[in-house]
């Protein structure tokens, strides 16, 4: 294998000549001419070299607007095994805006290979290798050739550009990034300043008190199940136990599509349980705006669900719920929306350089508060299963 091609979605390039200088420093000497990098062993003999080609949506458009239909193409005309794994990786193909290309001499030893894939690893990308397999960012196979599943846990990451468009500046976005900024340095976690802002409170499409109890009381009630599944409990009785609840407080048209899914079928996953099970903490986040959580704790323990259980519990209707809650200015919402969003970057950021989340800090904790909290401040309007997890 003499080409090795790296895509991958990001805001901007800056950082990439640090990425490439990390991985390959050691071992060559790195040359930069424009956008393309020019690699050569610092050995005496047997010299090696490698060509780092990097062409994005800006400096290439052509390229992208030709290229990334035909691999669209190519991946729509595979017989995958998974349908759904085709769904998110067509969805993936077309939020890519960054090629780094890279081309050996001969074929990639085995050295240069692994020296690829951690460079994909650093900046988050997806492999892509001559046969029309692709590797997620930790290197393992997401499609074979013949469509058939790899053992990659794949899931779609795009830029906020390509999410949001061009990046937009508020005097108030503004201060509300320096002000998490702020907060995420004193803590000693790493920041990443080039992270846009979030819409002033004016832009956002907001959800109401009621919205956001009805949400509430239909997911805590649901959670409930689904910690039953997770169990193994006799999930008939559970079953038709949680369905009079939902009837009971009015909320059963309030289930999103995996909610829904999970309480009709016969034999739920227990995957499909913890998924939604941890959705406590984006409860949490929706009952902290309600009132009726004093503040949102730093993301590193579980949330109290015997209390996340009691505040709907003790009510007998939905009305006697709602009467117990207070929304919380739009403000102070959206500050905890920033701040978790940036502290979400902390979290990938070390989860791709396989280190530790910083600070102890629990990035299923903080992609569940995240969800919570950008589904009320409605930043793109998406749907409770769909909201963006871009960093």
């Amino acid at each position: 294998m003499q080409y090795f091609s790296i895509f991958v979605s990001r805001n901007d390039i800056d950082d990439l000549e640090d990425k490439i200088s990390d991985v390959f420093a050691r071992t060559y000497k790195v040359e930069k001419r424009g956008n393309d990098y020019f690699l050569q062993t610092n050995s005496m003999f047997k010299k090696q070299k490698l060509t780092i080609r990097t062409l994005t949506e800006d400096t290439a458009p052509d390229y992208f607007e030709t290229n990334i239909p035909g691999m669209m193409g190519f991946y729509s005309r595979i017989p995958f095994a998974d349908e759904d794994l085709q769904g998110r990786v067509l969805m993936q193909i077309s939020v890519f805006n960054t090629l780094l290309a890279i081309e050996a001499e001969k074929d990639l030893n085995e050295g240069q290979f692994q020296s690829c894939l951690e460079l994909m690893a650093a900046i988050g990308g997806i492999g892509f290798i001559q046969d029309g397999t692709l590797l997620d960012s930790d290197g393992r196979i997401i499609v074979h050739p013949d469509g058939a599943s790899g053992p990659a846990d794949f899931k779609v990451h795009a830029c906020t550009n390509k999410v949001m468009g061009p990046q937009v500046t508020t005097e108030e976005g503004g201060r509300r990034k320096q002000a998490s900024i702020a907060y995420i340095r004193e803590l000693g976690i790493p920041c990443l300043e080039s992270m846009p802002e979030l819409p002033p409170e004016e832009a956002c499409n907001w959800k109401s008190q009621e919205d956001i109890a009805r949400r509430a009381a239909a997911l805590l009630i649901v959670i409930q199940y689904a910690c039953d599944v997770a169990q193994g409990a006799d999930l008939g009785e559970s079953r038709d136990f949680i369905i009079e609840l939902l009837r009971k407080f009015g909320v059963e048209d309030e289930l999103t599509d995996n909610e829904r899914e999970l309480l009709e079928d016969e034999s739920p996953t227990s995957q499909a349980a913890i998924n939604i099970t941890w959705q406590y903490e984006a409860y949490w986040a929706l009952i902290w705006a309600l009132g009726l959580v004093e503040k949102l704790d730093f993301p590193d323990q579980v949330c109290d669900c015997d209390y996340a259980i009691w505040a709907v519990s003790e009510c007998d209707s939905f009305a006697e719920f709602y009467r117990k809650t207070s929304l919380r200015s739009h403000e102070e919402i959206l500050d905890e929306a920033d701040r978790i969003y940036r502290l979400h970057w902390a979290c990938v950021n070390s989860r791709i350089h396989d280190q530790e989340a910083p600070a102890g800090m629990n990035e299923s904790i903080v992609m569940e508060r995240r969800r919570g909290l950008f589904w009320m401040i409605g930043r793109f309007d998406e749907a409770w299963d769909d909201i963006s997890m871009d960093t």
